[in-house]
């Protein structure tokens, strides 16, 4: 059985903090991998003029976790799956072996409410919550806590997840992580078409410059 993480996002781009929180997690929740399922597009929102082809952010996903148990899948796009309860089904049908948890960042806790069948998504696996810079508040007073929040776990119970009945929630006390996708394409909204060398020279900022060289590297 292999204890498998899933971080869901359209990583455009991944970055050093992808991978920062994926291996804390990973310490944390006692995981065999985390699987980073890079989305075709989200459904929530309309296409932003800024989003990458999803070709160049699925490669810089699977650069960025390279050396590492971090796997950047194109689950979605092969499943043909746009909303996360769809791809877990789809998931937990195809690895019935499995055992998946959700990783959710506290910034997404707030209108995960307005995810499709987001109730059945929180009994389909267990939902760990990863801190964002200034979340902390809003994500426990988030609308779907009203519900959920009969159903969390201490984080001194982090390792014991799969012995829990969904639905299940548990907030990770880790650091949180201030790299932000929305600062690299503000400094450099066409990222995927420089080499990082030409990026350092354009003034990135050195968390940005960081995570483009590990996709290069």
């Amino acid at each position: 059985m292999a204890r498998i993480g899933l971080l869901g996002g359209s990583f455009n781009p991944a970055h050093e903090g992808h991978r920062r929180i994926s291996l804390t997690a990973m310490h944390a929740l006692g995981l065999d991998e985390v699987w980073w399922l890079v989305s075709p597009g989200n459904p929530l929102k309309a296409e932003a003029r800024d989003m990458a082809p999803y070709a160049a952010r699925l490669a810089a996903a699977k650069r960025m976790a390279r050396r590492a148990r971090i796997h950047a899948s194109d689950f979605e796009e092969r499943a043909g799956t746009r909303f996360s309860i769809d791809t877990v089904r789809r998931l937990k049908r195809c690895y019935p072996r499995h055992r998946f948890l959700w990783l959710l960042g506290s910034d997404n806790l707030p209108n995960f409410h307005s995810w499709r069948d987001w109730r059945g998504l929180a009994r389909e696996l267990p939902i760990a919550v990863i801190r964002r810079p200034g979340y902390d508040s809003a994500a426990r007073a988030a609308r779907a806590m009203g519900w959920l929040g009969r159903f969390v776990h201490p984080s001194s119970q982090a390792k014991q997840w799969t012995e829990w009945s969904a639905p299940a929630i548990i907030f990770l006390r880790l650091p949180p992580d201030p790299t932000s996708a929305t600062a690299i394409r503000a400094q450099d909204p066409h990222w995927y078409r420089r080499s990082p060398a030409q990026a350092t020279r354009r003034g990135l900022p050195a968390f940005a410059r960081r995570a483009l060289d590990r996709t290069a590297s």
